[in-house]
């Protein structure tokens, strides 16, 4: 996606604007994300795609060398040692497009996200 195409409506829209090989990736993060957490609903948010179960859960994103995963700063520091050998921030993880994505390692953080999520929700509940 350009700076100048407009915000995408909806995730097929947001990776239909990449090159085909770039899709194919996103379209392998999404149905990961789907799978470890198949209750998420999709939408976009900040531009980007997100998966929210009574919050975000987990965004990603395409970029031209790398598919960004934004799993919040507690899915980064739960899994820092696994995530290592990836360039990171605060709250996210680029995994460089010419490499495989490690979609079993983004398949635990999304259920780890899941589970930390649902905590949450227990702990508001019973306030």
């Amino acid at each position: 996606m350009t700076e100048k195409q407009s915000a995408p409506a909806t995730i097929d829209e947001y990776i239909s604007g990449f090159p085909p090989a770039v899709q194919k990736l996103l379209q392998r993060m999404r149905k990961c994300i789907r799978k470890a957490a198949p209750r998420a609903t999709e939408s976009i948010k900040y531009r980007i795609p997100t998966f929210e179960l009574s919050e975000n859960l987990v965004h990603f994103a395409g970029f031209e060398k790398h598919i960004g995963f934004y799993p919040t700063p507690s899915g980064i520091e739960e899994f820092r040692e696994e995530l290592a050998p990836f360039k990171k921030g605060k709250g996210s993880v680029q995994f460089p497009i010419a490499e495989p994505l490690p979609l079993e390692l983004v398949e635990r953080i999304v259920m780890f996200r899941v589970a930390e999520v649902h905590d949450k929700e227990l702990r508001r509940s019973r306030c």
